[in-house]
C-alpha cells in the first residue's frame, strides 16, 4: 500500500496551491483529481482571462467576501493576495490591475496561470494522477489515515486535504463530492444555494424578451424586503435576459435574492434599478425636462434617447402612463414626475435564480465552526483539512474567491505538511 505525508484531494486553484505549499516544505505529497486534467475550472474563470486575485487592501478584500470573509483573516497572514501577486510574479507570470482593483495575467490567458501552477507543482516533485476519484476517507479512532479510490486502491497518508470544490459549474468536476467525506468525518454541511447567479423573473416584459440582450453601465441595483427594507444595493453593469437579468450587479444581489425568499417565505423579491445613481430624483427630473425644453417641437421618445437606451424607452413611458409621441408643450407634470421615479428606482419582481450548477459559486458548505481557521484542520478529525469552495465561504466575483481559494490552500498545504513532519 503507497503511503505520503500530504494527500491532497482536487487539482484546482486550492488543492493546487496546497501541493505547493506541502511540497515546498519536504513533505511527500500526492495530488488526487478525478478528471483527466488539473486546473478546469482555473481554466475558465475570469471569462477564460484567470482573476487571480484582487488588489483591494485586506478589510476591503474581506468586506467583498460577505459569506463569511472573516474567518479568513488567519490564512490572509500566511498568504496574502499581495503574497499572491508576489507569487505568480516570481514564476515570471506578468500580471496587470484592472477596474476594481482585479488582477490579471498580461496575456489575458488562463491557460499561462494554470501551467505556471501544474509547473511548479511537478517541479517540486508532487506525485499526480488524474482519473483517480476517490470513494471514501479512511480513519482510524477518529483521525484520518487515508483514502479508498473507487478503484478499490487504498493510499495512506496522516495528513488527507479536501479540495474538492463546491457544486457549481459541474462540468469542471465541481460535483459536490467532498460533502459526503465531510460527513463521514463527523462535520456538519450548511445549507448549499447559489450565490453570484443570474436573476429569473417572470415580469411580461421578460416572458416577451424585448429587452433581452440590453445592457446597462453603471447603474445601481437594490434587493428589498416585503416590508420595503433595503437589504443591498450594488452598483455596476446588468444584462436583460431571457429569463431575467444578468451581469456583476444582479450576480452580486443573487445571495441577497436566495436569502430574501427564504426569509420571508415569499415567491417574490422586489429589487429596483437606479439608471441616474450619481443624480437625485429632482436631478434627474430638472435633466430630463431640460432635455425636452431643448429640442420642444421632437417627440419625447426621440429626446430620451440622449438619456437612455432605446430599447428601454417605450417600457418606461408605458409604465409612467406617456405618449410617446407628445412634445414638451404636452408634457403633464405627474407623469413625468412618476417617469423619473421610474428612473431611480425601476422595480422588478425577482422570482428565484438559476441553479447552483448554473452559479459561478456555492454558498454553504463544511461548518467553519468546525475548522481551526489559522491551520484549516477539522477540530473534530485530526490528519483532516479544508480549503476552497467546499469551505461555508463565498465572495463577489472581481478575484475574492480565487484569492480565498488560493489563501486557505496554502495555509493547509503548509500546515498540513508542518504536521506530519514534526509528528
Amino acid at each position: 500500500m503507497t503511503s505520503y505525508d500530504v494527500l491532497i484531494i482536487g487539482g484546482g486553484p486550492s488543492g493546487l496551491m496546497a501541493a505547493i505549499a506541502a511540497s515546498e516544505r519536504g513533505a511527500r505529497t500526492l495530488l488526487l483529481d478525478k478528471g483527466d486534467k488539473l486546473g478546469r475550472k482555473l481554466g475558465i474563470s475570469g471569462g477564460g482571462r484567470c482573476n487571480v486575485t484582487n488588489a483591494k487592501e485586506p478589510d476591503e478584500l474581506i468586506r467583498h467576501i460577505p459569506g463569511n470573509g472573516r474567518f479568513l483573516y488567519s490564512a490572509f497572514s500566511h498568504f496574502s493576495n499581495k503574497d499572491i501577486i508576489a507569487f505568480f510574479e516570481g514564476m515570471g507570470i506578468a500580471l496587470k490591475e484592472e477596474d476594481r482593483g482585479r488582477m490579471f495575467p498580461v496575456s489575458d490567458k488562463a491557460k499561462t496561470v494554470v501551467d505556471a501552477l501544474v509547473g511548479q507543482v511537478r517541479r517540486q516533485g508532487v506525485h499526480i494522477r488524474t482519473n483517480s476519484p476517490v470513494q471514501e476517507l479512511l480513519l482510524s479512532d477518529g483521525a484520518v489515515c487515508g483514502v479508498r479510490l473507487r478503484n478499490g486502491e487504498s493510499i495512506r497518508s496522516s495528513c488527507v486535504i479536501i479540495a474538492s470544490g463546491g457544486k457549481s459549474v459541474p462540468h469542471t468536476g465541481s460535483t459536490g463530492d467532498g460533502y459526503a467525506w465531510a460527513e463521514q468525518a463527523g462535520h456538519t454541511i450548511t445549507e448549499l444555494y447559489p450565490t453570484e447567479v443570474p436573476l429569473t423573473s417572470n415580469a411580461s416584459f421578460i416572458r416577451s424578451k424585448e429587452l433581452q440582450g440590453l445592457a446597462l453601465r453603471n447603474i445601481t441595483l437594490s434587493v428589498w424586503s416585503p416590508k420595503g427594507k433595503k437589504l443591498i444595493e450594488h452598483e455596476g453593469d446588468m444584462l436583460f435576459t431571457h429569463f431575467g437579468i444578468s451581469g456583476p450587479a444582479a450576480l452580486r444581489c443573487s445571495q441577497f435574492v436566495v436569502k430574501a425568499l427564504k426569509q420571508f417565505q415569499v415567491s417574490t423579491v422586489t429589487v429596483t434599478i437606479d439608471l441616474f445613481p450619481d443624480q437625485s430624483a429632482d436631478g434627474v427630473y430638472q435633466y430630463t425636462l431640460g432635455l425636452a425644453r431643448n429640442e420642444a417641437k421632437k417627440a419625447i421618445r426621440n429626446v430620451l434617447k440622449a438619456a437612455l437606451p432605446d430599447r428601454i424607452i417605450p417600457l418606461l413611458l408605458s409604465q409612467a402612463g406617456l405618449d410617446g409621441d407628445i412634445t414638451f408643450d404636452h408634457i403633464p407634470k405627474q407623469q413625468w414626475l412618476e417617469l423619473c421615479q421610474l428612473m431611480k428606482a425601476f422595480p422588478l419582481k425577482i422570482s428565484g435564480t438559476l441553479s447552483i450548477e448554473e452559479a459561478f459559486v456555492t454558498g454553504g458548505g463544511v461548518s467553519l465552526k468546525e475548522i481551526d481557521p489559522k491551520t484549516m484542520q477539522s477540530k473534530l478529525a485530526p490528519g483532516l483539512f479544508f480549503c476552497g469552495e467546499i469551505l461555508d465561504i463565498h465572495g463577489y466575483t472581481g478575484g475574492y474567491n480565487i484569492t480565498a481559494a488560493f489563501s486557505t490552500g496554502y495555509t493547509a498545504g503548509k500546515s498540513a505538511a508542518l504536521s506530519t513532519l514534526s509528528g
